[in-house]
């Protein structure tokens, strides 16, 4: 009998696939302890490296036209079909048997679903305000930079999609922790983001726990929002180290069957990862 050789899954930091710092590897197994794959797990090292290059990377796609970002996420939709049947049987083996399918589908629509809105949110949320001077005054949405997502332990793909998406779309740039209880279909996710069209950078995926990362997430300076939909138990560390340098925080407490419904398609979830800025023109001028 031959030796099966296991995949060890790599973090996805600035378009490269790195071991991690710590070169801690530890195994993934499903709930009956089968021993499924090993996966990397990301120091505090890992995570900053990660924000430098969600920084790098975002002025560029910060520039990107609204069209062409709606068409990158679309492609990332079309890549994740190609590879649907991988993903449901990460899925299935990580314990999620009777929804694995519909959570790759769901996850695949809420892409397309996002993809849609690149180019719509700011006539939504933009505004001409009255003024009593001889000004046109515009308010509009911008990105805010560099977000973190701490993502949902089930479900564990949908949660991370829908995430990135709503962060990424108004030209955000973020560093997602996957799912503690079923990482593997995350770090697949980050296989598909390579070879898709979004830029080496936009999205970077960490495995790990949330105890040991949730404080460099909280105070690390060169992050601008974190949106948690994690462990209720870390909610309190991000939002009070959050203050530090007045980041974002953003809760998600949706259960997991919300993630699979309108709730979780909301368009005023990208509001929280965007600045309104307010721009004066003289009339005439």
């Amino acid at each position: 009998m031959r030796l099966p050789v296991l995949k060890t899954y790599k973090l996805h930091i600035g378009g490269k696939f790195p071991r991690g710092e710590s070169g801690r590897v530890v195994a993934a197994k499903s709930p009956d302890g089968e021993h499924l794959a090993n996966y990397c797990v990301a120091s505090r090292k890992d995570f900053r490296d990660a924000v430098v290059a969600a920084r790098k990377a975002q002025p560029g796609w910060a520039k990107a036209s609204a069209y062409l970002r709606g068409q990158i996420l679309y492609r990332a939709a079309e890549m994740l079909q190609q590879r649907a049947g991988e993903l449901a049987d990460e899925l299935s083996r990580s314990g999620a048997k009777k929804t694995a399918r519909a959570e790759v589908d769901a996850s695949i629509d809420r892409l397309v679903h996002y993809a849609g809105w690149t180019d719509k949110y700011s006539q939504l949320f933009s505004s001409v305000n009255p003024v009593a001077t001889p000004h046109f005054n515009f308010t509009f949405p911008e990105p805010t930079g560099v977000v973190v997502l701490v993502c949902p332990d089930a479900p564990a793909l949908l949660g991370l999609v829908t995430l990135a998406a709503a962060a990424i779309l108004s030209g955000n740039t973020c560093i997602a922790l996957a799912s503690e209880r079923a990482p593997l279909p995350a770090l697949t996710f980050g296989e598909i983001v390579a070879t898709s069209d979004l830029p080496g950078g936009v999205v970077n995926i960490l495995t790990g726990t949330r105890a040991e990362l949730a404080p460099h997430f909280a105070t690390h300076m060169d992050v601008n929002a974190i949106v948690d939909a994690g462990d209720p138990a870390t909610a309190t560390i991000l939002k009070s180290g959050s203050a530090t340098n007045l980041k974002r925080y953003a809760r998600r407490a949706l259960t997991e069957k919300e993630w699979f419904t309108a709730k979780a398609e909301d368009p005023y979830w990208i509001l929280d990862t965007v600045e309104m800025k307010t721009a004066w023109h003289p009339v005439g001028v």
